[in-house]
C-alpha cells in the first residue's frame, strides 16, 4: 500500500481494457476517482457496478466504457440515465455491451471472487427472464438435496475503487454507514485504489455498521476530501439532491452534458471537479 495523490493512483493502477468495479452503496461513491479516469483518457473498460447511477452516466457519456456489468441502472428517485441510455441505443459516443444480473448474483459473485472461487451458487433468478437475456446465468442441481440453484462467474476486476471516510497513517480504512458490497469488491480485485476524506493518527470509535480494510489488501489510499460528491459521505457531508435532479436536464442532450462535463470536469483544478 501507498500514499499517493488521486492522479497518481490512477495513473499507474488503471490501465485502457480494465475491469473496473466503483462500489459504494448510495453514499461513498468514488465521483473524484471516476472524474480522475475521465480526465485521463482511459477507454475500453468493463464498468462494474451494483447500482450505476450518475457517475457511472458520466464515465459512459465520456467515452471510458465498452462493457457495463450491473445490477440496476438509473438517477435514483428522478428518472433515467440519459447518457447510458443514448450509448445503448445510438451508440453515442461508442456502442456499449451490458451484462444485467440481479443484486443476489452480484453480491454473490463479488464475495466468491473474494474467496478466490471460479463461481458463486446460490437461490435467485426465480421468476425473471433475465436468463434468457444473460447467457452467463446457469443453472445447476445441488449433488445433495437435488435443489436447483443458479451460478454465475465470480467477479475479479482488475481493480476495485472505493470512498471512505477516514485511513489511519497505516494505510488502514474505515468504512462507515450503510454498508455495500465495498469489502467484497476491494478483496476480490487485483488492484484497490481507496479515495478518503482524512487520514487521522488513528481511526478511533466506530459504529457497530462498519468495516476496517487492512493496508494490506489496499494498493494506494488517496486524500479526496469531498470526494464523494454529490453523494454522501456519512458523518461528513449530505447528499446533494438538487444536482440528482439537476442532471436529468443537464444529462438530457449531448450538447450541454458535453459542456458541463467540460467545465466540472476536465477543466476544473485538480480537486475541485464535482
Amino acid at each position: 500500500m501507498e500514499f499517493l495523490s488521486l492522479g497518481e493512483a490512477v495513473e499507474r493502477f488503471v490501465a485502457d481494457g480494465d475491469q473496473v468495479a466503483m462500489e459504494g452503496f448510495t453514499h461513498l461513491i468514488p465521483f473524484a476517482a471516476g472524474h480522475e479516469i475521465i480526465r485521463r483518457g482511459r477507454r475500453e473498460l468493463t464498468l462494474i457496478r451494483m447500482t450505476p447511477d450518475l457517475l457511472y452516466d458520466q464515465m459512459i457519456g465520456m467515452g471510458t466504457a465498452r462493457r457495463l456489468v450491473f445490477s440496476w441502472g438509473g438517477n435514483p428517485g428522478v428518472g433515467s440515465l440519459h447518457r447510458f441510455r443514448d450509448a445503448v441505443e445510438n451508440g453515442w459516443p461508442a456502442p456499449i455491451e451490458i451484462v444485467e444480473h440481479s443484486h443476489a448474483a452480484m453480491a454473490n459473485a463479488y464475495e466468491a471472487g473474494a474467496a478466490g472461487m471460479p463461481c458463486a451458487v446460490f437461490r435467485g433468478y426465480r421468476g425473471t427472464d433475465l436468463p434468457e437475456v444473460n447467457p452467463g446465468i446457469r443453472f445447476l442441481r445441488c449433488p445433495f438435496t437435488g435443489e436447483e440453484l443458479a451460478c454465475v462467474a465470480s467477479l475479479r476486476p482488475d481493480v476495485a475503487i472505493v470512498h471512505a471516510q477516514k485511513a489511519d497513517r497505516e494505510g488502514n480504512v474505515m468504512v462507515e454507514g450503510i454498508l455495500g458490497v465495498q469489502k467484497e469488491a476491494v478483496l476480490a480485485a487485483r488492484r484497490a485504489i481507496v479515495t478518503v476524506e482524512e487520514v487521522v493518527d488513528e481511526l478511533g470509535p466506530r459504529s457497530p455498521n462498519a468495516v476496517i480494510l487492512p493496508g494490506w489488501t489496499l494498493s494506494a489510499v488517496c486524500l479526496a476530501p469531498g470526494g464523494a460528491r454529490p453523494s454522501y459521505a456519512h458523518g461528513y457531508y449530505g447528499r446533494d439532491n438538487a444536482f440528482y435532479l439537476a442532471w436529468d436536464a443537464i444529462s438530457r442532450e449531448r450538447e450541454s452534458f458535453l459542456e458541463w462535463m467540460r467545465r466540472n470536469v476536465l477543466e476544473a483544478p485538480p480537486g475541485e471537479a464535482r
